[in-house]
């Protein structure tokens, strides 16, 4: 005998059963029409949203973002072929870390946290360990930001030791530079320059792999992480570290060119120069307002005061 349905005897619900499998077929059939060449136009149009991100900043891209993702998991959800369905959930964790990225540069940390809980969980999915090591550790910079860099540095160096004979080299470079990072807002500088010294010594040659399009990192964003690491010890050496790391800037990393601004003058006003540190604070304060990093402004107003006060003494 058919089990009764009780909530309904008379089948008054039979419209809306029948609505929810229409809707269903629906969205299965359309996640069977993305195939290899769906799939590259998503990375593309991602990729787009990281260069408008980098240059432009999270809030110039945040309807697009939202469109985005909402689009790859509405494709992956539904996906049956496994091929497929991994290269999508490989695409939604490189997006969602991306979309992670840009909540912490508005200081919406709770929204951060969980797109980068979606991006772990696309990343188990996908099988990729250096995706997976990638958004584990770009969610330490949550806790940075939090304030807790203990349990920062704690996660990188568990997800460095898990994933270091799976990963390549540019990827360990950048989980090096990140612990350094937030080893320096710790306070513990012998642990900062180690993993500063290994950053060196894994940086391969180039810009970029291919294969990681999420990750940029050469000689002159690791001169870019040195300054900002040893402006917190007093280091000599970081004005030139920085200097450095603004000449080889190409003119679309805005976002983080305020933040090498903001760490020289920083720099300049802690060797007793904070008329030479001005100029660089007022034009990080420029960029930082262009694209909306909050968590830029913040350091820098704490900079500009401590900059007022210098000069009035």
């Amino acid at each position: 005998m058919a089990p009764q349905d009780i909530a309904s005897p008379t089948g008054d619900h039979n419209d809306e059963h029948e609505e929810q499998t229409t809707e269903l077929i629906g969205r299965l059939d359309f996640a069977a029409t993305i195939d290899p060449t769906t799939v590259m136009i998503l990375r593309a149009d991602t990729n787009n949203l990281r260069y408008l991100d980098r240059k432009l900043g999270g809030p110039a891209t945040a309807d697009k973002m939202r469109a985005q993702i909402a689009q790859i998991e509405r494709a992956h959800r539904h996906a049956i072929r496994p091929g497929i369905r991994a290269q999508l959930a490989h695409l939604l964790a490189e997006t969602a870390s991306l979309a992670g990225w840009q909540a912490i540069n508005t200081l919406a940390l709770n929204d951060a946290w969980t797109h980068y809980e979606h991006a772990k969980a696309a990343a188990y999915e996908a099988e990729d360990p250096a995706v997976l090591a990638y958004v584990s550790g770009e969610q330490a910079y949550v806790l940075m930001e939090l304030g807790r860099p203990a349990e920062a540095t704690e996660l990188l160096q568990h997800v460095h030791a898990q994933h270091r004979d799976h990963v390549p080299a540019r990827l360990r470079t950048w989980l090096s530079a990140a612990e350094a990072e937030a080893a320096a807002i710790l306070g513990d500088e012998t642990t900062c320059r180690a993993a500063l010294d290994q950053t060196a010594a894994l940086l391969p040659e180039g810009d970029s792999d291919p294969d990681m399009p999420y990750l940029s990192i050469n000689a002159h964003h690791v001169a870019r992480w040195r300054g900002n690491c040893l402006v917190r010890f007093g280091d000599p050496d970081t004005a030139d570290d920085l200097r450095s790391a603004l000449a080889g800037m190409d003119g679309t990393y805005n976002r983080a060119e305020s933040g090498v601004r903001c760490d020289l003058g920083h720099a300049l006003l802690a060797a007793g120069d904070p008329e030479a540190a001005q100029p660089h604070i007022h034009r990080a304060h420029q960029l930082a307002t262009m694209t909306g990093s909050r968590r830029q402004r913040r350091r820098i107003d704490e900079l500009s005061k401590a900059v007022n006060r210098a000069l009035r003494r």
